[in-house]
């Protein structure tokens, strides 16, 4: 079976890959730099020629949705966002209709459905839509904050060197674990609804962010982490709430202390 994984620019795609690989399938990465340009369609048709499933990861909001500013951070444009993601997941649904892939895969954010219609949120919930509408079987997994993306929240919310978040509770999870679950996810039967998967440990958005920060040397002497009631995450107001999983979600096992750790690792056995 060839499974076609769309690069969202973050840490996912090669370790999604590898997993689908190790289910024993045939893998191909695509993004802007192998010629296959979703926005426009350009070279989409013979990118999915033979293809069974499609795994797409360009769902959750990054860096790439704004304008970052020293004054007011990550500054997005909602409706150039809908209007990118509209276009670029238009275009991807129907080269897939077109060449018959059996199995849409697309990784989106726990929470999603219940997070105000506004910022990169916004996109979002029009492209779960969009998926649900297809008539492609699909299959939506919702993850929580990835361990990996500490970094581009606090950029997003730094603004004069301060990191303005809301008080919202989290359960940040690996992404070598939301990899796993996604090339399981593609290697089997479509599930036709949206599924979740959370972290192990529950913790204030502001504490999961200061926690890093203060774990890499280059910031424990510059940026400070404030929470605000009116502080936005990519450009939505979060409720305290809205990110946590429900009962039914699958629960990874690395903790992030863990996580944390790992990452040092290499750096102090270093000669």
């Amino acid at each position: 079976m060839k499974v076609v994984v769309f690069d969202g620019g973050g840490p996912t795609a090669a370790q999604t890959a590898q997993r689908v690989k190790d289910h024993g399938h045939e893998v191909a990465v695509v993004s802007a730099s192998t010629g296959a340009d979703a926005l426009t369609g350009v070279g989409l048709a013979d990118t999915l020629t033979g293809c069974s499933v499609v795994i797409d990861l360009s769902g959750p909001p990054s860096l790439d949705d704004g304008t970052l500013t020293e004054e007011d951070g990550l500054v997005i444009d909602e409706d150039a966002v809908l209007a990118r993601v509209g276009h670029s997941t238009a275009d991807l649904l129907a080269a897939e209709a077109a060449v018959g892939v059996e199995h849409h895969v697309s990784l989106s954010v726990v929470g999603v459905e219940r997070v105000r219609e506004e910022g990169a949120f916004r996109a979002l919930q029009a492209q779960e839509e969009m998926i649900r509408r297809s008539g492609i079987p699909y299959s939506i997994v919702r993850a929580t904050q990835l361990f990996e993306s500490v970094e581009e929240i606090a950029t997003a919310a730094t603004q004069d060197w301060i990191v303005w978040v809301p008080p919202v509770e989290v359960r940040p999870v690996a992404c070598a674990e939301v990899a796993t679950l996604l090339a399981h996810t593609a290697a089997f039967k479509p599930w036709n609804s949206a599924r979740e998967i959370a972290g192990p440990e529950q913790f204030r958005l502001d504490t999961f962010v200061r926690v890093a920060l203060a774990a890499d040397a280059a910031d424990q002497e510059h940026r400070r982490v404030f929470t605000d009631d009116r502080s936005t995450l990519f450009g939505a107001r979060i409720r305290r709430t809205d990110l946590l999983p429900g009962p039914g979600a699958h629960i990874a096992q690395q903790r992030y202390g863990d996580w944390l750790a790992d990452r040092r690792v290499p750096e102090a056995t270093m000669p």
